[in-house]
């Protein structure tokens, strides 16, 4: 159900935006959500890609997509961690970089980058990971 609460935080990002059951997935799995100028949902949140049970492959042009399409302001990324430990990987820490240059050439900036995992999340723009 979508809310016009705005996505704020990363503790309302998880509470408003992370599908059910994410967390206990066994391959990763990536999620987009979109956000309005107000960071309002615009949409459900949608699964982009499902991988393998350590890694899942982005490509920026797809992660981009239906955010151009529904005229987005801003994105919200999740993935998870099968192994349950939500720590951002090396790769993780690239990707994002890669994801907030693109979204600076396409006006569409890239409000979080969050890893879930059985025991918590981390907010990779909140440890400044891939920010800059």
């Amino acid at each position: 159900m979508l809310s016009d609460q705005a996505i704020t935080s990363p503790d309302a990002a998880i509470g408003l935006l992370v599908p059910e059951g994410m967390s206990e997935a066994p391959q990763e799995e990536m999620h987009v959500a979109l956000l309005d100028t107000k960071l309002r949902l615009l949409r459900e949140p949608h699964m982009l890609y499902r991988g393998t049970i350590n890694q899942t492959t982005v490509r920026l042009a797809e992660l981009f997509r239906e955010a151009i399409r529904a005229n987005a302001a801003s994105i919200v990324v999740m993935h998870n961690h099968p192994s349950g430990d939500p720590t951002p990987s090396p790769e993780d820490v690239r990707v994002t970089r890669d994801m907030v240059a693109a979204g600076r050439l396409l006006d569409i900036d890239v409000a979080d980058h969050l890893v879930i995992g059985r025991q918590g999340y981390v907010s990779l723009r909140q440890r400044g990971l891939g920010f800059s």
